[in-house]
């Protein structure tokens, strides 16, 4: 797919699509549920409000990307880079943060209730006003 690619309000639950979707894509509100987005290059896209629950992002790039008020419950965030990312809202119970790179991302008033962040680097990352943060962070990089 095209960078700039505007999916905004589909329904892409459960899909492969890994190295499909590519850098600027609007995903706003899309439904990726369970859906495979492993190494994918998704800097800059527009991902605010896009449901990823138990979705696959692991060493994914999403460096700059708006996930503002997105749904990542469950979700595999292990080694993706999400630097100066907009987390602002977005909800990551039960996300597995481990080893990524969240340096200057927005975490504002995100709910970070028993998310794992091993070995993650959180260098200038905001986390004023995270709800529930029970984090297991047995290493982590600042």
């Amino acid at each position: 797919m095209e960078r700039g690619l505007n999916l905004k309000g589909s329904d892409l639950a459960y899909l492969n699509l890994a190295g499909v979707l590519r850098a600027g894509a609007n995903l706003r509100e899309t439904d990726l549920t369970g859906a495979d987005l492993s190494g994918a290059n998704l800097n800059g896209a527009t991902l605010f409000g896009t449901i990823l629950n138990q979705a696959n992002l692991s060493q994914a790039t999403l460096s700059g990307a708006n996930l503002s008020e997105a749904d990542l419950n469950q979700a595999n965030l292990s080694e993706a880079n999400l630097c100066g990312a907009n987390l602002s809202e977005a909800t990551l119970s039960e996300a597995n943060l481990s080893r990524a790179d969240l340096r200057g991302a927005d975490l504002t008033g995100a709910d970070l209730g028993v998310v794992s962040l091993f070995g993650a680097r959180l260098s200038g990352a905001n986390l004023i006003g995270g709800a529930g943060m029970s984090a297991s962070c047995v290493t982590t990089r600042i």
